[in-house]
């Protein structure tokens, strides 16, 4: 499954669409003002599937995941200092970045590819294809790639 995350041009907080194969709107994700970053996501019925939320105050970013009303698990940043990587403690996914931190792929505790992750540049705005394998990892994969976004994002105030 091929998804198209693009982030809305004008919002005060964060706010992006995304889009499946065929151009129709598969999530939209909402930013909420809060300590840190806080993203809600919701299906294309306007249904509230899941929430991101930065942690403040740790020495590195860290989010909780909260599916359908539960804390699931984390994602968290780790200590590099070539290439950015993450790792997902809910299901002992692994994200590895490319040097320029424009390509990802985030990787199953067998080495396996759940998805990769290009951010395609000359846009207005953040705009990343997200190639997912199966697709019922759909949602915690875009969940990775807001992650990684509001990293980067926080990054370029500092």
């Amino acid at each position: 499954m091929k998804l198209m995350f693009k982030q809305r041009f004008f919002s005060w907080f964060d706010s992006y669409d995304i889009y499946d194969e065929s151009g129709a709107a598969v999530y939209t994700v909402c930013g909420k003002p809060a300590w840190g970053h806080k993203l809600e996501i919701y299906d294309s019925n306007g249904n509230h599937l899941a929430t991101l939320r930065e942690q403040v105050l740790t020495f590195l970013p860290r989010f909780t995941i909260q599916i359908g009303g539960q804390t699931v698990g984390t994602i968290t940043k780790d200590f590099t200092f070539f290439k950015p990587s993450f790792s997902v403690d809910c299901n002992g996914w692994h994200v590895e970045g490319s040097f320029l931190e424009w390509d990802y792929s985030i990787l199953s505790q067998n080495g396996s590819v759940v998805a990769r992750i290009e951010k395609q540049l000359f846009h207005f705005t953040d705009t990343y294809l997200i190639d997912v394998s199966d697709g019922q990892d759909s949602l915690l994969a875009l969940m990775v790639v807001l992650a990684i976004d509001a990293v980067k994002c926080s990054k370029n105030k500092g």
